[in-house]
């Protein structure tokens, strides 16, 4: 049973990882964009995504194989579930949209729905919410960023 979890939740973490990199074009908009110094560099994104999704799944996995009830086990999903459309949406808004300024709103919820995944996972499994850490601080920075991207570029 415990493998059977940690393949759903690695499926639908990187199926998510897919819609959201579909939405993620570099094009001439996007070069166009003003940037800040600080930026990391664009190849640095897909490999911090990767990890992030990685540790997502691995969480998702030890916390419905430590989840005490059914009932725990559908509340985890549903969080992981909206966390994935918010993701999904941000990436959706900022690249295909070409609304930094709505990503920005957005990703208010974003970073709220990773802070409430964090609150409910430590009462589950604190490694399972430690491995949640990395994916609040890169959101915390792309949220900056986003900030500043808009700004720079007249969206705010």
């Amino acid at each position: 049973m415990r493998i059977k979890l940690y393949l759903i939740t690695f499926s639908v973490s990187f199926f998510t990882a897919s819609i959201g990199g579909n939405f993620t074009v570099l094009d001439d908009w996007y070069y166009s964009l003003i940037q800040p110094s600080w930026k990391p560099d664009d190849l640095i994104f897909p490999i911090a995504w990767t990890i992030i999704f990685t540790l997502c799944a691995i969480s998702g996995g030890m916390l419905l194989s430590s989840a005490s009830t059914y009932a725990l086990k559908l509340r985890l999903s549903a969080c992981f579930l909206l966390n994935a459309f918010l993701n999904v949406l941000w990436s959706y808004l900022y690249f295909f949209v070409k609304r930094p300024d709505m990503a920005l709103l957005e990703v208010v919820f974003l970073w709220g729905s990773i802070v409430i995944l964090i609150s409910l996972s430590r009462t589950v499994n604190t490694v399972a919410s430690t491995l949640l850490t990395p994916y609040l601080v890169w959101v915390t920075l792309a949220s900056v960023l986003n900030y500043e991207t808009a700004k720079l570029n007249g969206y705010l």
